[in-house]
């Protein structure tokens, strides 16, 4: 595996851990979420405290163990939007070998789950606030002024595609009425000229892609990304030849980009957040798997486990992995009664 990049903050899923005291007493509704979130998602592997060793699940994990938020000193270092690039970002690739290409700058932990396609942006920013407070600090970046941003950039995006939309109707009846005049004059029928609105066509085209993203950026800012979406049935056809190598392809993903192995357990190594996986092929369908890996909100809207931004292909090549796991099953051990002399 690639060396990790440690230069932001690692966060990792978890259960709800117990109370902690906001400071100030009185937190204002963001501050709330925030706590609500960090101790549903996060505290089972960071602690409540955000200690290291304090979590649940810390000491179960593959190294690198996650950071002490707590430490006021190295937390410090790095600005809000860096802890919420963290949070939110796609999972990279870190086999050594044919995985993703890795910056300096990238954050590549893969037992650090990425909250992008769970969390709304707002409820990120949440839980960047919270964590602000576990080192005695506060989040700067003003969240009401990100929200106003974004509203008015798909206003700005609307004007754009309605100027465009304009444009390309006047061009087009324009060619129109060129062409049926021309009609009447040669007596005969001309195509219209769809060369002479093209470029108006053009730009119509590329308006609405623009205002079809800042309708999905404003959506997602208080909106879960993956709510509401279903999962078509998956073709998981795979010839003979090929399971194999699908199966080593999920093995890789499982363990080096998608972090599977920080909250499952296999062969009695790996996180104990998510159930043992050693007889999944035996318990769980593989459409069922599939389907989990894409939007497990979607299945339970309650699960702790986030959506990691699989694509289709990658979450067949998991979904056969998992499915080819089928340790035997243990026996019980019997105990024989002591003879007595």
């Amino acid at each position: 595996m690639k060396a990790a990049r440690l230069g932001v903050i690692g966060f990792a899923v978890g259960m709800i851990g117990g109370a902690v005291l906001l400071a100030g007493g009185c937190a204002n509704e963001q501050e709330k979420r925030g706590h609500e979130l960090y101790a549903h998602y996060c505290s089972d592997c960071h602690g409540e405290s955000g200690k290291q060793n304090e979590g649940f699940n810390w000491s179960s994990m593959p190294d690198p163990k996650p950071k002490d938020l707590s430490n006021k000193s190295e937390m410090g270092t790095f600005k809000d939007e860096e802890l919420f690039a963290t949070i939110s970002r796609d999972m990279l690739d870190t086999t050594e070998e044919g995985g993703d290409p890795i910056g300096d700058d990238d954050f590549a932990v893969p037992t650090m789950p990425t909250f992008k396609y769970t969390l709304s942006e707002d409820e990120v920013w949440a839980i960047v606030g919270h964590v602000r407070t576990l080192h005695g600090m506060k989040m700067e970046f003003n969240v009401a002024a990100r929200k106003t941003s974004l509203e008015e950039g798909l206003k700005t995006a609307q004007t754009k595609f309605e100027q465009a939309k304009q444009a390309y109707e006047t061009a087009e009846k324009k060619a129109s009425d060129e062409a049926e005049r021309k009609s009447e004059q040669l007596k005969k029928d001309v195509d219209v000229d769809e060369s002479a609105y093209a470029a108006e066509q053009a730009a119509m085209v590329q308006a609405k892609k623009e205002m079809d993203v800042a309708q999905i950026a404003l959506n997602n800012f208080s909106t879960r990304p993956g709510k509401g979406v279903s999962v078509p049935r998956p073709d998981l056809t795979v010839k003979p030849a090929e399971t194999a190598k699908l199966v080593d392809r999920g093995k890789q993903l499982y363990e080096n980009k998608y972090g599977c192995n920080g909250c499952h357990n296999l062969a009695g190594e790996g996180g104990k957040i998510g159930p043992a996986l050693d007889r999944a092929g035996f318990r769980l369908n593989a459409t069922w798997i599939y389907r989990w890996l894409k939007n497990p909100q979607a299945m339970d809207a309650h699960t702790r486990m986030p959506a990691l931004g699989l694509n289709d292909a990658d979450a067949k090549a998991v979904t056969i992995y998992v499915s080819s796991l089928r340790a035997p099953k243990e026996e019980p051990t019997v105990v024989k009664p002591v003879e007595k002399p």
